[in-house]
């Protein structure tokens, strides 16, 4: 980052899904629509919504968060839990995304929270505009306590 003007601000910002225009009928009778769906990331942490799924934690819990992909479109559509390693996927069929880790996991897949992941991996549109706030808002914090 070049200059404080290309620096991601400690204001919380508001990141899309990127639809793929393919999977928007698909995702839309489960109630994932891009007015439904978005991830705010800020000083206060992590809020995910994706359609009735919903992913919140604090900035603490955020380890990592590394751009990914590209996938294959069945394993990129809808919330998916992995079998291997619990890790929840919010997709809508993008080709890119970003995979957050967690110190502790966290609840999302199902309402009671039972279940717990370790990570979560959202197609976003701009996964290196994510990347880049969690960057900022770590080191922000870090400086904060210094």
């Amino acid at each position: 980052m070049d200059s404080d003007a290309a620096r991601p601000s400690t204001a919380p910002y508001l990141l899309r899904f990127a639809f793929a225009p393919r999977f928007r009928p698909l995702l839309a009778v489960v109630g994932v629509r891009p007015t439904t769906s978005g991830v705010v990331i800020g000083i206060d942490g992590l809020d995910v919504r994706f359609g009735a799924w919903r992913v919140r934690t604090s900035l603490a819990n955020l380890r990592s968060a590394e751009v990914t992909g590209p996938f294959q479109p069945a394993k990129s559509v809808g919330p998916r839990l992995s079998m291997v390693d619990r890790g929840l996927t919010f997709g809508t069929g993008g080709d890119r995304g970003v995979c957050v880790r967690f110190h502790e996991p966290v609840t999302g897949i199902e309402p009671l929270g039972l279940v717990r992941h370790p990570g979560l991996t959202m197609t976003l549109a701009e996964p290196e505009l994510f990347v880049r706030c969690l960057t900022q808002l770590h080191e922000d914090v870090d400086r904060s306590r210094t």
